[in-house]
């Protein structure tokens, strides 16, 4: 089982930024999926998750309107289109499915 992130980086405040997360090693298109995200000094907060269909289950308070999850379960990937990024949602971005996670990647959002 394995989930590898992607698309993170440094973005100036109200910039975007589209997070991957392509999977492998599991059934894909059975699987709930979820974005966490860690903000430094701060524990784990569920950002979306969504159902096999994609259809989305939670959505943060926090990012609802801003942030777009979705999946495409020919690529088995999931997405996270972020927009107008506030310098709050710095953290590292992870997938998660059951009990498998990826390695995170970093978003800074700074000016």
């Amino acid at each position: 089982v394995q989930l590898v992130e992607s698309g993170g980086g440094v973005v100036r405040p109200g910039g975007s930024l589209r997070l991957s997360c392509v999977a492998s090693g599991f059934d894909f298109k059975s699987a709930t999926i979820s974005w966490v995200r860690r903000a430094p000094g701060k524990g784990p907060e569920r950002v979306s998750r969504l159902s096999p269909s994609g259809g989305a289950t939670y959505s943060a308070d926090f990012v609802r309107g801003r942030f777009t999850a979705s999946r495409d379960n020919d690529k088995n990937t999931l997405y996270l289109q972020m927009n107008s990024l506030k310098p709050e949602d710095t953290g590292v971005y992870f997938c998660n499915a059951g009990f498998a996670w990826g390695q995170g990647t970093q978003v800074t959002v700074s000016s």
